[in-house]
This record gives structure tokens, C-alpha cells and sequence, in this order.
């Protein structure tokens, strides 16, 4: 008996200070990274936005990101828990797409981006694909009275590549996306 309660005090003491070095590389490498491992702070119009939190854009003239089954509440972070094959989930998802389709009728016969229909895990994801941002070009450029050419070269403009062009996929932060429509002339 006394062997094996100084062996699980060993293995207990080698586990913390394993778990304490991997703590400080983590720590120590995150302080080089560009925002030093705090949230990428954006200001516009007087008001402090966070970029890689969700945010919520209701209006017509605005792009809209992945719903929320937190209604974006950071403190709140979470996931439906609710799988593909749950009836409630397939009636919240078949909503979302009559809605979407309703309020881009021009897109009524193009195949809906699965993100616009579906919250994230943590249902605050900032970003959607370009296909995504793409489907809305429409809408956008006909509530703003502005060419869809322009709608389109801007989503292009705002894609962000995957990590060194192999590690994820391409990607448009919403928040980012809509500022920059704000500021198109």
C-alpha cells in the first residue's frame, strides 16, 4: 500500500510540472502572435467591437453571419446540442432557410451555404465562407443601390486565405466585412 501512494505522489508531482511547462510554452507563445493572444479589438463609429466574437447585424444592408444558439452572448458560449437527425433542430434549420431565401429572393434556386442555416459550437463564430457572403451579394447590392460587381469585389477583398495556404478553410469575418461595406463609395 505504501508503494503505491508514493508512486501517485510522484506521478502527481511529474503531471504538474508537465502540465505547467506545456502551460508556459502556451502562454509564452501566444505573446507572439499579433494581438498577443487577446482578442483582435476593432473600433468604428466611437464603439469597441471584438472581430472574433459573433456579432448580430439584423438589417437588410448588413451581411449576417452563422446564427447563434446563444444569441451571441460571449458569457454564454455554447452549442445547441441538438444533432442532425433531431426533429426541433431540422424545423429551427428549415426555418432559417425559408427566412434566408425569403430575404434574397434572387437566390431562391442557388443551394443555401450551410453556415447561414447552422450555428457553430460555441455559436459565436465571426466568420462565414465566401460562398456564404457571396449568396448575399444580391441582397446587398440592391438595398444599398450599388453594383453587385462591387458587392463581390469586396467580399474577395475581405476573404482571408487559409494559414500558409494549406491549415483551414477561406474565410470572411462578418464584422470586418460590413464595416467595409459601411465605408464603400
Amino acid at each position: 500500500m505504501k508503494n503505491h501512494i508514493v508512486s501517485a505522489f510522484r506521478l502527481t508531482l511529474v503531471m504538474l510540472v508537465v502540465t505547467g511547462i506545456y502551460l508556459a510554452v502556451v502562454y509564452a507563445g501566444s505573446k507572439i502572435l499579433p494581438n498577443k493572444g487577446n482578442g483582435e479589438i476593432v473600433y468604428y463609429k466611437g464603439q469597441k467591437f471584438y472581430a472574433n466574437i459573433g456579432q448580430e447585424f439584423k438589417s437588410e444592408k448588413y451581411f449576417h453571419g452563422r446564427p447563434s444558439s446563444v444569441n451571441y452572448n460571449a458569457a454564454g458560449s455554447g452549442g445547441s446540442n441538438k444533432g442532425p437527425s433531431n426533429k426541433e433542430y431540422l424545423e429551427i434549420v428549415q426555418k432559417r432557410m425559408d427566412t434566408l431565401k425569403m430575404n434574397n429572393p434572387e437566390m431562391a434556386n442557388v443551394e443555401v451555404p450551410v453556415e447561414l442555416v447552422t450555428a457553430s459550437g460555441s455559436g459565436l463564430d465571426p466568420d462565414i465562407s465566401e460562398e456564404g457572403a457571396l449568396y448575399q451579394a444580391k441582397r446587398i447590392a440592391k438595398v444599398r443601390n450599388i453594383s453587385e460587381e462591387k458587392v463581390r469585389k469586396l467580399v474577395s477583398d475581405q476573404t482571408e486565405m487559409p494559414l500558409l495556404g494549406l491549415f483551414g478553410p477561406s474565410k470572411v469575418n462578418v464584422l470586418k466585412l460590413n464595416i467595409a461595406l459601411d465605408q464603400l463609395k
